[in-house]
Protein backbone atom coordinates (compact mmCIF):
# COMPACT_ATOMS: atom_id res chain seq x y z
CA UNK A 1 0.00 0.00 0.00
CA UNK A 2 3.16 2.37 0.70
CA UNK A 3 4.58 1.58 -2.45
CA UNK A 4 1.51 2.45 -4.10
CA UNK A 5 1.29 5.85 -2.53
CA UNK A 6 4.82 7.00 -3.08
CA UNK A 7 4.83 5.88 -6.72
CA UNK A 8 1.62 7.86 -7.59
CA UNK A 9 3.06 10.69 -6.22
CA UNK A 10 6.24 9.92 -8.22
CA UNK A 11 4.10 10.09 -11.18
CA UNK A 12 2.37 13.13 -10.64
CA UNK A 13 5.64 15.30 -9.50
CA UNK A 14 7.31 14.23 -12.78
CA UNK A 15 3.99 15.20 -14.73
CA UNK A 16 3.89 18.63 -12.79
CA UNK A 17 7.64 19.36 -13.84
CA UNK A 18 6.95 18.34 -17.40
CA UNK A 19 4.19 20.44 -17.98
CA UNK A 20 5.62 23.29 -16.14
CA UNK A 21 8.81 23.03 -18.50
CA UNK A 22 6.18 22.84 -21.66
CA UNK A 23 4.89 25.68 -20.45
CA UNK A 24 7.50 27.14 -19.85
CA UNK A 25 9.22 26.48 -23.63
CA UNK A 26 5.59 27.77 -24.89
CA UNK A 27 5.91 31.08 -23.08
CA UNK A 28 9.10 31.64 -24.13
CA UNK A 29 8.57 30.70 -27.89
CA UNK A 30 5.87 33.02 -27.89
CA UNK A 31 7.57 35.83 -26.52
CA UNK A 32 10.37 35.05 -29.00
CA UNK A 33 7.60 34.89 -32.10
CA UNK A 34 6.55 38.55 -30.64
CA UNK A 35 7.59 41.34 -33.09
CA UNK A 36 9.91 43.99 -31.32
CA UNK A 37 8.35 47.15 -31.58
CA UNK A 38 10.00 50.56 -31.10
CA UNK A 39 8.59 52.07 -28.29
CA UNK A 40 9.27 55.69 -29.64
CA UNK A 41 7.87 54.94 -32.88
CA UNK A 42 4.70 53.06 -31.48
CA UNK A 43 3.95 56.52 -29.32
CA UNK A 44 4.30 58.64 -32.60
CA UNK A 45 1.98 56.67 -34.35
CA UNK A 46 -0.36 56.96 -32.08
CA UNK A 47 -0.74 60.12 -31.78
CA UNK A 48 -0.73 60.71 -35.49
CA UNK A 49 -3.26 57.81 -36.36
CA UNK A 50 -5.73 59.40 -33.38
CA UNK A 51 -5.54 62.97 -35.26
CA UNK A 52 -6.13 61.63 -38.44
CA UNK A 53 -7.32 57.52 -38.81
CA UNK A 54 -9.27 57.22 -35.44
CA UNK A 55 -12.43 58.85 -37.47
CA UNK A 56 -13.18 55.79 -40.29
CA UNK A 57 -10.87 53.69 -38.57
CA UNK A 58 -10.69 51.06 -35.74
CA UNK A 59 -7.68 48.30 -34.79
CA UNK A 60 -10.02 45.71 -34.28
CA UNK A 61 -13.42 46.49 -35.33
CA UNK A 62 -15.48 47.89 -38.28
CA UNK A 63 -16.35 51.44 -38.42
CA UNK A 64 -16.48 53.80 -41.89
CA UNK A 65 -13.44 51.09 -43.01
CA UNK A 66 -11.91 47.87 -42.33
CA UNK A 67 -10.82 47.09 -39.33
CA UNK A 68 -6.76 47.35 -39.45
CA UNK A 69 -5.48 44.53 -36.79
CA UNK A 70 -3.09 42.08 -38.96
CA UNK A 71 -3.17 44.15 -42.17
CA UNK A 72 0.57 43.85 -42.57
CA UNK A 73 0.26 39.87 -42.92
CA UNK A 74 -2.51 41.13 -45.40
CA UNK A 75 -0.21 43.49 -47.33
CA UNK A 76 3.34 44.92 -47.68
CA UNK A 77 4.32 47.55 -45.83
CA UNK A 78 4.96 49.40 -49.29
CA UNK A 79 1.45 48.42 -50.82
CA UNK A 80 0.43 50.04 -47.41
CA UNK A 81 2.09 53.15 -47.57
CA UNK A 82 1.22 53.75 -50.90
CA UNK A 83 -2.77 52.98 -50.12
CA UNK A 84 -2.59 55.49 -46.94
CA UNK A 85 -0.70 58.03 -49.33
CA UNK A 86 -3.21 57.88 -52.52
CA UNK A 87 -6.02 55.24 -52.51
CA UNK A 88 -7.00 56.32 -55.59
CA UNK A 89 -4.13 55.55 -57.63
CA UNK A 90 -3.30 52.05 -55.67
CA UNK A 91 -7.41 50.97 -57.02
CA UNK A 92 -6.70 52.57 -60.55
CA UNK A 93 -3.86 50.08 -60.52
CA UNK A 94 -5.94 47.36 -60.29
CA UNK A 95 -4.85 45.72 -57.10
CA UNK A 96 -7.26 42.69 -56.66
CA UNK A 97 -7.06 43.09 -52.99
CA UNK A 98 -7.87 46.96 -52.67
CA UNK A 99 -9.76 46.79 -54.89
CA UNK A 100 -12.33 44.70 -53.51
CA UNK A 101 -12.46 46.60 -50.38
CA UNK A 102 -13.26 49.29 -52.17
CA UNK A 103 -16.20 47.65 -53.29
CA UNK A 104 -17.10 46.24 -50.34
CA UNK A 105 -17.23 49.68 -48.91
CA UNK A 106 -19.52 51.47 -50.98
CA UNK A 107 -16.88 52.66 -53.60
CA UNK A 108 -15.41 55.21 -50.80
CA UNK A 109 -12.31 56.69 -51.55
CA UNK A 110 -10.05 57.19 -48.24
CA UNK A 111 -8.57 60.40 -47.64
CA UNK A 112 -5.15 61.20 -48.81
CA UNK A 113 -2.35 61.63 -46.71
CA UNK A 114 0.63 63.25 -47.16
CA UNK A 115 2.94 61.82 -44.54
CA UNK A 116 6.59 61.33 -43.99
CA UNK A 117 7.88 57.86 -44.81
CA UNK A 118 8.71 57.99 -40.98
CA UNK A 119 5.12 58.87 -40.17
CA UNK A 120 4.30 56.20 -42.56
CA UNK A 121 6.42 53.87 -40.35
CA UNK A 122 5.11 55.06 -36.88
CA UNK A 123 1.24 54.44 -37.90
CA UNK A 124 2.11 51.41 -39.26
CA UNK A 125 4.22 50.01 -35.95
CA UNK A 126 1.26 51.69 -33.95
CA UNK A 127 -1.38 49.47 -35.47
CA UNK A 128 1.25 46.11 -34.63
CA UNK A 129 1.46 47.04 -31.53
CA UNK A 130 -2.18 47.34 -30.93
CA UNK A 131 -2.75 43.92 -32.97
CA UNK A 132 -0.54 41.90 -30.28
CA UNK A 133 -2.48 43.31 -27.64
CA UNK A 134 -5.54 42.18 -29.28
CA UNK A 135 -8.90 43.52 -28.35
CA UNK A 136 -10.17 44.98 -25.05
CA UNK A 137 -11.69 42.78 -23.21
CA UNK A 138 -15.50 43.51 -22.17
CA UNK A 139 -15.07 42.07 -18.92
CA UNK A 140 -12.92 45.31 -18.12
CA UNK A 141 -15.55 47.63 -19.45
CA UNK A 142 -17.80 46.21 -17.08
CA UNK A 143 -15.40 46.25 -14.02
CA UNK A 144 -14.92 50.19 -15.00
CA UNK A 145 -18.54 50.59 -14.81
CA UNK A 146 -18.55 49.31 -11.80
CA UNK A 147 -16.10 51.18 -10.52
CA UNK A 148 -17.54 54.25 -11.62
CA UNK A 149 -21.03 53.46 -9.84
CA UNK A 150 -19.28 52.84 -7.38
CA UNK A 151 -17.61 56.13 -6.87
CA UNK A 152 -20.87 57.81 -7.99
CA UNK A 153 -22.13 56.05 -5.01
CA UNK A 154 -19.10 57.59 -2.82
CA UNK A 155 -19.85 60.85 -3.98
CA UNK A 156 -24.27 60.48 -3.19
CA UNK A 157 -22.60 59.23 0.33
CA UNK A 158 -21.01 62.24 1.02
CA UNK A 159 -23.87 64.45 -0.26
CA UNK A 160 -26.18 62.99 2.05
CA UNK A 161 -23.78 63.17 5.02
CA UNK A 162 -23.89 66.82 4.44
CA UNK A 163 -27.37 67.25 3.89
CA UNK A 164 -27.75 65.12 7.50
CA UNK A 165 -25.40 67.09 9.39
CA UNK A 166 -26.99 70.52 8.02
CA UNK A 167 -30.71 69.05 9.34
CA UNK A 168 -28.90 68.44 12.72
CA UNK A 169 -27.77 71.28 13.24
CA UNK A 170 -31.30 72.72 12.12
CA UNK A 171 -32.63 70.56 15.02
CA UNK A 172 -30.45 71.77 17.24
CA UNK A 173 -30.92 75.62 16.69
CA UNK A 174 -34.66 75.17 17.07
CA UNK A 175 -34.36 72.82 20.07
CA UNK A 176 -31.89 76.18 21.62
CA UNK A 177 -34.94 78.57 20.70
CA UNK A 178 -37.30 76.71 22.29
CA UNK A 179 -35.14 76.69 24.99
CA UNK A 180 -34.89 80.30 25.39
CA UNK A 181 -38.79 80.80 25.10
CA UNK A 182 -39.30 78.38 28.32
CA UNK A 183 -36.22 80.12 30.12
CA UNK A 184 -38.44 83.53 29.21
CA UNK A 185 -41.51 82.01 29.63
CA UNK A 186 -40.36 80.84 33.28
CA UNK A 187 -38.81 84.06 34.37
CA UNK A 188 -41.92 85.89 33.31
CA UNK A 189 -43.72 83.91 35.55
CA UNK A 190 -41.46 83.98 38.63
CA UNK A 191 -40.95 87.63 38.11
CA UNK A 192 -44.49 88.12 37.71
CA UNK A 193 -45.03 86.10 41.16
CA UNK A 194 -42.66 88.54 43.17
CA UNK A 195 -44.66 91.12 45.24
CA UNK A 196 -41.24 93.27 45.52
CA UNK A 197 -41.41 94.61 42.25
CA UNK A 198 -40.55 98.67 41.35
CA UNK A 199 -42.92 100.09 38.96
CA UNK A 200 -40.48 100.15 36.08
CA UNK A 201 -40.23 96.67 36.10
CA UNK A 202 -43.47 95.28 36.48
CA UNK A 203 -43.73 97.48 33.49
CA UNK A 204 -41.30 95.44 32.15
CA UNK A 205 -42.79 91.72 32.95
CA UNK A 206 -46.56 92.31 32.34
CA UNK A 207 -45.92 93.91 29.25
CA UNK A 208 -48.08 92.76 26.15
CA UNK A 209 -46.58 92.14 22.68
CA UNK A 210 -47.94 94.39 20.06
CA UNK A 211 -47.13 94.14 16.93
CA UNK A 212 -48.31 97.54 15.61
CA UNK A 213 -46.42 99.34 17.86
CA UNK A 214 -43.14 96.86 17.12
CA UNK A 215 -43.47 97.42 12.87
CA UNK A 216 -43.65 101.76 13.63
CA UNK A 217 -40.85 101.39 16.05
CA UNK A 218 -37.89 103.33 14.80
CA UNK A 219 -35.47 100.37 15.05
CA UNK A 220 -37.65 97.60 13.19
CA UNK A 221 -37.95 100.21 10.06
CA UNK A 222 -34.28 100.96 10.33
CA UNK A 223 -33.76 97.04 10.02
CA UNK A 224 -36.35 96.59 6.73
CA UNK A 225 -34.22 99.89 5.41
CA UNK A 226 -31.14 98.25 5.79
CA UNK A 227 -32.29 94.74 4.70
CA UNK A 228 -33.81 96.32 1.16
CA UNK A 229 -30.80 98.47 0.75
CA UNK A 230 -28.51 95.19 1.02
CA UNK A 231 -30.44 92.99 -1.36
CA UNK A 232 -30.89 95.73 -4.32
CA UNK A 233 -27.29 97.02 -4.65
CA UNK A 234 -26.27 92.59 -4.00
CA UNK A 235 -28.66 92.77 -6.93
CA UNK A 236 -27.17 95.12 -9.13
CA UNK A 237 -24.07 94.17 -8.50
CA UNK A 238 -24.80 90.80 -9.31
CA UNK A 239 -26.15 91.91 -12.40
CA UNK A 240 -23.59 94.04 -13.57
CA UNK A 241 -21.03 91.04 -13.13
CA UNK A 242 -23.09 88.83 -15.10
CA UNK A 243 -23.18 90.97 -18.50
CA UNK A 244 -22.06 89.28 -21.04
CA UNK A 245 -21.87 86.18 -19.51
CA UNK A 246 -23.71 83.24 -21.11
CA UNK A 247 -22.69 80.61 -18.98
CA UNK A 248 -24.85 77.45 -19.79
CA UNK A 249 -26.15 78.86 -22.91
CA UNK A 250 -26.92 75.83 -25.43
CA UNK A 251 -28.67 77.41 -28.62
CA UNK A 252 -30.54 74.99 -31.06
CA UNK A 253 -29.11 74.37 -34.14
CA UNK A 254 -30.28 73.53 -37.46
CA UNK A 255 -29.05 69.96 -38.09
CA UNK A 256 -29.86 67.91 -33.99
CA UNK A 257 -25.89 67.10 -33.76
CA UNK A 258 -24.61 64.70 -30.99
CA UNK A 259 -21.07 65.72 -29.52
CA UNK A 260 -21.59 62.60 -27.48
CA UNK A 261 -22.22 60.12 -30.29
CA UNK A 262 -19.57 61.41 -32.45
CA UNK A 263 -16.53 62.44 -30.06
CA UNK A 264 -17.89 60.35 -27.13
CA UNK A 265 -19.05 56.90 -28.48
CA UNK A 266 -17.35 57.14 -31.80
CA UNK A 267 -14.21 58.67 -30.54
CA UNK A 268 -13.65 61.20 -33.28
CA UNK A 269 -11.12 63.53 -32.33
CA UNK A 270 -11.97 67.14 -32.36
CA UNK A 271 -9.31 68.75 -34.63
CA UNK A 272 -10.76 66.02 -37.98
CA UNK A 273 -14.07 68.20 -37.63
CA UNK A 274 -12.38 71.76 -36.20
CA UNK A 275 -9.82 71.93 -38.85
CA UNK A 276 -8.32 74.72 -37.71
CA UNK A 277 -7.43 74.71 -34.24
CA UNK A 278 -4.07 72.95 -33.87
CA UNK A 279 -2.86 75.97 -37.14
CA UNK A 280 -5.21 79.00 -36.81
CA UNK A 281 -6.84 81.52 -34.78
CA UNK A 282 -10.18 79.91 -35.06
CA UNK A 283 -11.38 76.18 -34.76
CA UNK A 284 -13.84 76.41 -37.80
CA UNK A 285 -16.41 75.13 -37.51
CA UNK A 286 -17.08 72.17 -40.04
CA UNK A 287 -18.23 72.32 -43.44
CA UNK A 288 -20.39 70.19 -45.46
CA UNK A 289 -17.87 68.42 -47.13
CA UNK A 290 -16.41 67.27 -43.62
CA UNK A 291 -19.78 65.70 -42.75
CA UNK A 292 -19.75 64.10 -46.31
CA UNK A 293 -16.42 62.51 -45.41
CA UNK A 294 -18.33 59.73 -43.21
CA UNK A 295 -21.92 60.02 -44.38
CA UNK A 296 -21.01 59.24 -47.35
CA UNK A 297 -21.27 55.74 -47.00
CA UNK A 298 -22.73 55.86 -43.17
CA UNK A 299 -25.98 54.21 -44.45
CA UNK A 300 -23.79 51.34 -46.17
CA UNK A 301 -22.04 50.60 -42.64
CA UNK A 302 -25.07 50.97 -40.50
CA UNK A 303 -26.98 48.82 -42.85
CA UNK A 304 -29.84 51.54 -42.98
CA UNK A 305 -32.13 51.81 -46.04
CA UNK A 306 -32.47 55.20 -45.58
CA UNK A 307 -30.79 58.40 -43.90
CA UNK A 308 -32.56 59.92 -40.53
CA UNK A 309 -34.37 63.24 -40.99
CA UNK A 310 -31.38 64.94 -39.44
CA UNK A 311 -28.51 63.03 -41.54
CA UNK A 312 -30.67 64.36 -44.50
CA UNK A 313 -30.53 67.29 -43.98
CA UNK A 314 -26.78 67.15 -44.64
CA UNK A 315 -27.47 65.81 -47.81
CA UNK A 316 -29.61 68.18 -48.76
CA UNK A 317 -27.38 70.66 -47.73
CA UNK A 318 -24.64 69.00 -49.90
CA UNK A 319 -26.96 68.93 -53.12
CA UNK A 320 -28.10 72.47 -52.21
CA UNK A 321 -24.67 73.79 -52.39
CA UNK A 322 -25.40 75.99 -49.15
CA UNK A 323 -23.70 76.04 -45.74
CA UNK A 324 -24.76 74.57 -42.38
CA UNK A 325 -26.11 77.86 -40.68
CA UNK A 326 -24.75 76.37 -37.04
CA UNK A 327 -25.21 78.89 -34.39
CA UNK A 328 -21.83 79.96 -32.68
CA UNK A 329 -21.83 78.87 -28.59
CA UNK A 330 -18.57 80.33 -27.31
CA UNK A 331 -18.47 83.54 -28.05
CA UNK A 332 -15.84 86.46 -27.17
CA UNK A 333 -15.89 90.24 -27.43
CA UNK A 334 -14.49 91.43 -29.99
CA UNK A 335 -11.88 93.46 -28.12
CA UNK A 336 -10.62 90.03 -26.86
CA UNK A 337 -7.98 88.43 -28.65
CA UNK A 338 -8.04 84.39 -28.40
CA UNK A 339 -5.49 81.84 -30.44
CA UNK A 340 -6.88 78.44 -30.56
CA UNK A 341 -3.54 76.78 -32.13
CA UNK A 342 -1.29 78.70 -29.43
CA UNK A 343 -3.00 77.11 -26.86
CA UNK A 344 -3.95 73.54 -27.86
CA UNK A 345 -0.83 72.71 -29.90
CA UNK A 346 1.95 75.29 -28.34
CA UNK A 347 0.51 75.09 -25.16
CA UNK A 348 -1.05 71.75 -25.38
CA UNK A 349 -4.07 72.22 -23.62
CA UNK A 350 -6.81 70.06 -23.77
CA UNK A 351 -10.44 70.89 -25.48
CA UNK A 352 -12.33 69.92 -22.26
CA UNK A 353 -10.33 72.44 -20.12
CA UNK A 354 -11.98 75.12 -21.88
CA UNK A 355 -15.29 73.44 -23.14
CA UNK A 356 -15.98 71.22 -20.45
CA UNK A 357 -16.80 67.29 -21.17
CA UNK A 358 -17.60 67.96 -24.69
CA UNK A 359 -17.78 64.08 -25.39
CA UNK A 360 -20.52 63.69 -23.17
CA UNK A 361 -22.97 66.60 -24.48
CA UNK A 362 -26.26 66.04 -26.45
CA UNK A 363 -26.32 69.60 -27.09
CA UNK A 364 -23.40 71.65 -26.87
CA UNK A 365 -23.43 74.56 -23.93
CA UNK A 366 -20.82 77.14 -22.79
CA UNK A 367 -19.01 75.36 -19.90
CA UNK A 368 -16.97 78.26 -18.69
CA UNK A 369 -17.92 81.67 -18.24
CA UNK A 370 -14.78 82.84 -20.25
CA UNK A 371 -14.40 85.99 -18.43
CA UNK A 372 -11.36 88.48 -17.95
CA UNK A 373 -10.48 86.85 -14.52
CA UNK A 374 -11.04 83.30 -15.09
CA UNK A 375 -8.54 83.37 -18.30
CA UNK A 376 -6.35 85.72 -15.65
CA UNK A 377 -6.43 82.66 -13.12
CA UNK A 378 -5.62 80.33 -15.86
CA UNK A 379 -2.72 82.63 -16.38
CA UNK A 380 -1.32 82.15 -13.15
CA UNK A 381 -1.57 78.67 -12.58
CA UNK A 382 -1.04 76.57 -15.41
CA UNK A 383 2.65 75.96 -16.14
CA UNK A 384 4.15 76.49 -19.80
CA UNK A 385 4.58 73.96 -21.57
CA UNK A 386 8.24 74.41 -23.01
CA UNK A 387 8.95 70.78 -23.84
CA UNK A 388 10.81 69.66 -27.03
CA UNK A 389 10.71 73.81 -28.19
CA UNK A 390 13.57 75.55 -28.59
CA UNK A 391 11.70 78.93 -28.01
CA UNK A 392 11.74 78.59 -24.00
CA UNK A 393 14.97 77.59 -23.83
CA UNK A 394 16.73 80.68 -22.63
CA UNK A 395 13.07 81.34 -20.42
CA UNK A 396 14.09 78.49 -18.62
CA UNK A 397 16.61 78.80 -17.80
CA UNK A 398 16.33 82.59 -16.74
CA UNK A 399 13.20 81.33 -14.38
CA UNK A 400 15.22 78.77 -13.24
CA UNK A 401 17.92 81.13 -11.41
CA UNK A 402 15.24 83.66 -9.63
CA UNK A 403 12.55 80.93 -9.17
CA UNK A 404 12.39 77.16 -7.71
CA UNK A 405 8.80 77.12 -9.07
CA UNK A 406 7.74 75.76 -12.74
CA UNK A 407 7.56 78.62 -15.07
CA UNK A 408 3.87 79.33 -15.40
CA UNK A 409 2.17 81.73 -18.11
CA UNK A 410 1.98 85.08 -16.04
CA UNK A 411 6.18 84.67 -15.73
CA UNK A 412 6.19 85.04 -19.49
CA UNK A 413 3.82 88.21 -19.76
CA UNK A 414 0.66 86.63 -19.69
CA UNK A 415 -1.22 89.46 -17.60
CA UNK A 416 0.10 91.83 -19.80
CA UNK A 417 -3.02 94.00 -21.69
CA UNK A 418 -1.73 93.76 -25.11
CA UNK A 419 -1.45 90.20 -24.94
CA UNK A 420 -5.11 89.78 -25.20
CA UNK A 421 -6.63 93.33 -26.25
CA UNK A 422 -5.56 94.85 -29.05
Amino acid sequence: MSINVHLRSCIITCASIFFIFLQSNFLQAQDAAAPELNDELVKAGESIFKNNCLVCHSIHDKKVGPALADVTSRRTVDQIKAFITNSQKVIASGDEYFVNLYNEYNKTLMTPFDFSDDELNSVIEYIKSETAKGPAVQEVAAVAGATGQTAGQEGMLSAETITVFLAILLVILLLILVVLFVLVGVLTKYLKQKAQLSDEDQEVVFQKFDIKQYIRSPGFIWIMIFVFTAISLMTVIDGLYSVGIQQGYAPTQPIAFSHKLHAGDFKIDCNYCHTGVRKSKNANIPSVNICMNCHSSITKVTGATEPSKEIQKIYDARVNNTPIEWVRVHNLPDLAYFNHSQHVKVGGIECQTCHGPIEEMEVVRQHSNLTMGWCIDCHRTTAVNTKDNGYYDKLVELHAESSKNPMVVKDIGGLECSKCHY
